[in-house]
């Protein structure tokens, strides 16, 4: 047989040398708060893929394995296996499960997540290099979890220098399949912080830095395919850097959010704390980028410049389509972005354009409104989307003809609300089977149905005004491959 190849590298002086045996590598498995074993300043880089608040249960769900485990690498490895079962109230994880009978439990839950997240941030700052690196991977729709991890990790001492959004997530997997799901994971890098300001920073001032922060990077991030719900979650990630480098701050004027008042006054009297209306925290950082994200949004999904801008409710219509790119979502949600958008979710939302189910929301398309009782004015006066979904509901139940004379008796084709309100919805609806020749989802096939009325109206009445929607593109240029 011939000699084994030798693997050789070069040196700084064009030298071969034989590659170096590689240092030997420790695996351990302890909690992530008492690394005792791990000498002061010692790591050079900690890559930490932390627990997701509430959307696993981690610990509930190894016990299937655990138990096959124990009766395998158990033999090998007892110390690891010395429980019944796994350890489930020591976990860092959001489980309102272990506050059953307590009021508040969700409160208690993410409380609970963000201390001991805090102590583990605490530790692994403890066992890192003064010049060391953390890197952090986290995804989660709820502002509520980014709030708590990041309070956390400003808590042990680190801000968060850079960030990235990477897609992780195939579009076919099961747990996210025909939901309003995030595909992409933020990448959060961090750096311990020599010692903390001294000097008193005020939100006020900060606050413009976190927008502009969020507009620079927008446009790279939807460039590069971030799209939907995702592209919320991506400017968290900048609106962060500024913020956790800029902590502590507090409020120049106490808190104006009276519903955000009513809930930190009801968590202090839960907590037994002090309620500060003067009190920032990384919400308040989220919050903003979301509307500078919102603002961005409905500005691309307009291609001409009319000089109005879309009602409130139109907005939140076109941004929950956009954003979640699905007709059910989380109610938690879709009420962040109604704050955004200044509609009331539940006088506004619930009952007239959507239904409130479980801890979702679910869109109702035309035809489903009229059954309901909810259709607005068809000239659109309270909102264009009741002129849009008056518009539809007439071509799909009774004609195309029908719906073009509703439009003209209203005057609507020379209204520009209505022009741009018509083309930001064209762009977020599902194309439909008419015009895509494919089946939709059940809980999706209604919004086709009103995209291929509305599309079929523009093409009757509007062609000139209207330009057709980009997605409709997209759609032609595949079938032309095929």
């Amino acid at each position: 047989m011939p000699a084994p190849p030798r693997v050789l590298r070069a040196s700084s002086t064009s030298t071969a040398h034989r590659l170096s045996p590689p240092p030997p590598v420790t695996l351990t498995c302890k909690s992530g708060d008492s690394l005792d074993h791990i000498a002061d300043a010692s790591i050079d880089a900690v890559v930490m893929d932390p627990p997701y608040y509430d959307n696993v249960m981690y610990a509930e769900l190894s016990d299937f394995f655990y138990v096959w485990l124990k009766r395998t690498a158990g033999y090998i490895y007892p110390e690891l296996f010395r429980r019944a079962l796994t350890d489930k109230e020591n976990e860092a994880v959001a489980n309102p499960a272990k506050f059953k009978g307590e009021k508040g439990a969700k409160a208690l839950a993410g409380r609970d997540y963000q201390q001991r997240m805090a102590a583990i941030f605490t530790e692994m700052r403890r066992v890192l290099k003064p010049d060391g690196i953390m890197t952090l991977m986290f995804t989660h729709k709820a502002t509520g979890a980014w709030d708590a991890l990041t309070k956390g990790l400003m808590e042990a001492g680190f801000s968060i220098t850079a960030s990235w959004p990477i897609n992780t997530e195939a579009e076919g997997s099961l747990h996210i399949k025909d939901k309003s799901a995030a595909n992409s994971t933020v990448f959060l890098v961090c750096r311990p912080l020599a010692q903390q300001g001294a000097d008193t920073r005020y939100w006020e001032d900060v606050e413009p830095k976190v927008r502009a922060a969020v507009r620079e990077r927008i446009g790279v991030f939807q460039t590069a395919g971030i799209r939907g719900v995702d592209l919320y979650l991506s400017c968290f990630g900048p609106a962060l850097e500024v913020f956790s480098q800029a902590w502590p701050l507090v409020r120049g004027t106490p808190r104006q959010d009276v519903e955000q008042s009513r809930r930190k006054r009801r968590q202090a009297e839960m907590f037994d704390e002090a309620y500060d209306p003067f009190a920032v925290t990384p919400e308040d950082a989220l919050v903003a980028a979301r509307t500078e994200v919102k603002q961005w949004r409905l500005s691309q999904l307009s291609h001409v410049r009319r000089n109005v801008e879309l009602d409130n409710l139109t907005s939140w219509f076109v941004l929950a389509w956009d954003a979640f790119e699905a007709p059910i979502f989380p109610f938690d949600e879709a009420n962040k972005l109604a704050k955004v958008c200044g509609v009331d979710l539940d006088r506004d939302v619930v009952g007239r354009l959507a239904e409130k189910k479980g801890a979702d929301l679910v869109l109702w398309d035309s035809v489903t409104r009229a059954a309901k009782g909810s259709l607005g004015l068809p000239d659109g006066r309270d909102s264009m989307m009741d002129a849009l979904h008056q518009l539809a509901k007439t071509a799909r139940t009774v004609s195309l003809e029908s719906a073009n004379e509703l439009l003209a008796k209203h005057g609507l084709a020379v209204e520009p609300a209505f022009l741009t309100a018509l083309e930001a919805v064209l762009e977020v609806l599902p194309v439909g089977t008419i015009w895509s020749g494919f089946d939709l989802p059940d809980a999706a096939k209604g919004g086709g149905a009103d995209f291929d009325a509305l599309e079929n109206l523009r093409r009757l009445a509007l062609a000139e005004k209207v330009a057709e929607p980009e997605q409709l593109k997209i759609w032609q240029q595949e079938e032309l491959k095929v």
